[in-house]
């Protein structure tokens, strides 16, 4: 089985808008958000300029902290 690469896909683009989004919506900078997250401002940038995934943990404590429903944001993707 293999696993088609997901960097770049048009979903992938639709989940880094999503959460650039989401960002945005709460006020933060890359830099706020990086220290809540408890990484660099580099690790955010890497995210959200589709130079990384995002893994299911991360995304839910980014769901967490820019106070968003993955499960609806997930939905929202699976409809992309």
């Amino acid at each position: 089985m293999n696993v088609a690469k997901t960097l770049g896909t048009e979903r992938h683009r639709a989940l880094i808008a999503l959460l650039v989004e989401k960002r945005e919506a709460s006020g933060l900078t890359q830099t706020e958000l990086a220290d809540k997250l408890g990484e660099y401002q580099s690790f955010v940038a890497r995210l959200e300029s589709g130079q990384r995934r995002v893994d299911v943990i991360e995304f839910l404590e980014l769901a967490r902290i820019l106070n968003f429903d993955p499960l609806d944001a997930l939905g929202r993707l699976a409809k992309e």
